[in-house]
C-alpha cells in the first residue's frame, strides 16, 4: 500500500492524512436516498464499524471525521480504542443535543483533536440572519483546548467568517451547496431531508475558490457528490483529482466510504496517495 501524504491539522502539530474518512455512512446518512440510508444502517453494525475502522488504519488512513453523539460514534470509537485502534477523530457537533456547549465539552473529553460547528446548523443560522449565534460555540471549542472548526455548505459563510476574523483553525467545506434553503440532517430530524438537497455541477468551483482564498486549513467534503460521481472508477479518480488540484497544499479531503459491495477504502487510499502528494 503506497504511503498517504500528510499535513498538520489546523494550527497544531498533529499529522493527519490528506484523505480522512467521513462518518456519515456509519450512521446511515447517505445524502443519496432513503434506500441507501437503510442499507447503510443495516450494514454498519458495531462489529462492522470496528472492522471498518481497523481497515482504515491498515490502508494508512489515520483520521476519521464523525459526529459527536453518545450512542453511536463515541461508543464505537471507545470500543475501537479498547482493541488498540489509534485513529485521530475530528468531531462535528451533534445538533440534536439540548446543550451544544456541553456536547463540545464531552467531545473534547472523549479525545477529539478538533471540533467543528455542524454545517447544516451553521447554514440554517445564516439563512435566518442569525449567523453571529455561531461564535459562542467556537469560543467553547477554544476553551475546550481543541482545534476550532466551522462547517458550511454555503461559500458566503466563509467570506463572512473571514471578514469578521473569527477565531477558527479550520473550515469544513462542502463542495456542493445543499443548503440553499433551510433543511435538517436526517440524523436530527424525523423526515427525509435528502429530497430537498441540490447537487449542482457548478457548485464545486465556488467553494474551491473560497478554499483558495483563505489561509486557514480547509477540509473539503462531498468531493464525490455523495455518490453521484461514483458511476465508474474513472469518474471517482477524476473527482479526487479535481479536489486535490483545487485545494491548498495544507488542506485535506473527507470522503465517506461504504465497503459493502466494493473495497472503497483501498481504492480511495490509492487515489489519495497518487493525487494528494503535496507539490
Amino acid at each position: 500500500m503506497p504511503e498517504l501524504p500528510m499535513v498538520n491539522f489546523g494550527n497544531s502539530k498533529i499529522p493527519i492524512t490528506r484523505l480522512i474518512s467521513g462518518g456519515n455512512p456509519l450512521c446511515g446518512n447517505s445524502h443519496f436516498s432513503e434506500a441507501l440510508n437503510t442499507e447503510m444502517r443495516c450494514y454498519f453494525t458495531a462489529k462492522n464499524v470496528l472492522e471498518y475502522l481497523h481497515r482504515l488504519e491498515a490502508a494508512g488512513i489515520n483520521t476519521i471525521q464523525a459526529r459527536g453523539d453518545f450512542h453511536r460514534i463515541m461508543y464505537w470509537l471507545e470500543l475501537f480504542k479498547r482493541e488498540g485502534g489509534k485513529l485521530h477523530w475530528i468531531a462535528q457537533t451533534a445538533s440534536e443535543m439540548a446543550d451544544i456547549h456541553s456536547n463540545i465539552k464531552v467531545i473534547a473529553a472523549a479525545g477529539a483533536i478538533g471540533i467543528y460547528h455542524h454545517g447544516t446548523k451553521t447554514d440554517n443560522m445564516w439563512l435566518a440572519d442569525e449567523i453571529d449565534k455561531v461564535e459562542p460555540y467556537l469560543k467553547s471549542m477554544r476553551d475546550a483546548g481543541v482545534q476550532v472548526g466551522l462547517g458550511t455548505h454555503i461559500p458566503e459563510v466563509i467570506d463572512y467568517a473571514e471578514d469578521k476574523d473569527w477565531d477558527i483553525d479550520f473550515y469544513m467545506c462542502c463542495l456542493y451547496n445543499i443548503n440553499r434553503k433551510k433543511r435538517e440532517s436526517v440524523l436530527v430530524a424525523d423526515f427525509q431531508a435528502d429530497e430537498a438537497e441540490e447537487f449542482n455541477h457548478d457548485d464545486p468551483v465556488q467553494m474551491l475558490k473560497r478554499i483558495q482564498q483563505t489561509a486557514k486549513m480547509c477540509l473539503a467534503f462531498k468531493i464525490l457528490g455523495a455518490g453521484r460521481e461514483c458511476a465508474a472508477q474513472e469518474t471517482v479518480q477524476a473527482a479526487f483529482k479535481r479536489a486535490f488540484d483545487g485545494i491548498k497544499p495544507k488542506d485535506a479531503v473527507v470522503v465517506g466510504m461504504f465497503p459493502k459491495h466494493l473495497d472503497q477504502i483501498t481504492l480511495n487510499a490509492g487515489y489519495a496517495a497518487e493525487l494528494g502528494k503535496v507539490r
